[in-house]
């Protein structure tokens, strides 16, 4: 875990304001590797909330470009995915001139490193927005073979859900024919358990704030990687 200066590598990570787990990916990640984060407005979990995260993205991304940090990290599932990786990443680039990556694209890079083509999928959504996940999974190519949600209305309460909830939800029969198990969304305690799910599970498991940093890793350069967060990050798949 890092807990220090980022003698590796310094991250910008722009996070959703009413969130509480902006943390997780600083856990995980290993020592030298340092997130520096920045908040956007965001109270509620609907669709719309979602997207209005990115009204002033540019002058978030400006504040994080005065760190002068090598990368910056947009760290919301839902809302990237909503909004567009590509379109969120050039908005960033052209407001700081530097580079940026996302958590959809994340994801949807460690379920191809996986060889997940059938995904369970685990979420604290709201039905619209999981219904709208399921859409966009299906249209990049892969199989949504189930659905697990435990619907939060606001991003506090996704937070303050006991870790132990997403294990226990993990086991619903529901997700049990699939390649792998997708836990989707930056806003939930899951470092803690993960590499328990993973094993109780039998397959990879992909959660949000993992792939976020193992693709950061990836885009910066940093070769180490930590143990105890599941297969991912511990190098099984580059």
């Amino acid at each position: 875990m890092s807990i220090g200066f980022g003698t590796l590598a310094r991250i910008g990570h722009l996070y959703p304001s009413g969130g509480l787990c902006d943390y997780e990916i600083q856990r995980m990640a290993p020592d030298g590797v340092q997130f520096v984060t920045t908040r956007m407005p965001f109270r509620r979990t609907g669709l719309a909330d979602d997207l209005a995260l990115f009204d002033d993205l540019e002058a978030h991304s400006r504040l994080l470009a005065d760190a002068e940090v090598d990368l910056i990290a947009v760290n919301c599932t839902a809302a990237t995915m909503l909004a567009g990786p590509d379109a969120v990443n050039s908005r960033v680039r052209a407001a700081t001139g530097i580079a940026a990556t996302t958590t959809i694209e994340a994801v949807l890079e460690a379920l191809a490193a996986a060889g997940i083509r059938r995904v369970a999928l685990l979420t604290p959504y709201e039905e619209e927005v999981t219904a709208a996940e399921v859409a966009f999974l299906r249209a990049q190519g892969l199989e949504v073979a189930g659905t697990a949600t435990l619907p939060c209305r606001t991003p506090v309460e996704q937070a303050e859900r006991d870790p132990e909830v997403w294990r226990r939800l993990a086991r619903d029969p529901a997700l049990q024919q699939a390649d792998g198990l997708l836990i989707s969304c930056a806003g939930i305690r899951v470092a803690p358990v993960l590499a328990d799910i993973e094993r109780e599970f039998g397959r990879p498991v992909i959660a949000s704030n993992q792939a976020l940093l193992w693709r950061c890793l990836r885009m910066t350069g940093v070769q180490d990687r930590p143990a105890g967060f599941g297969a991912l990050l511990n190098g099984v798949f580059g």
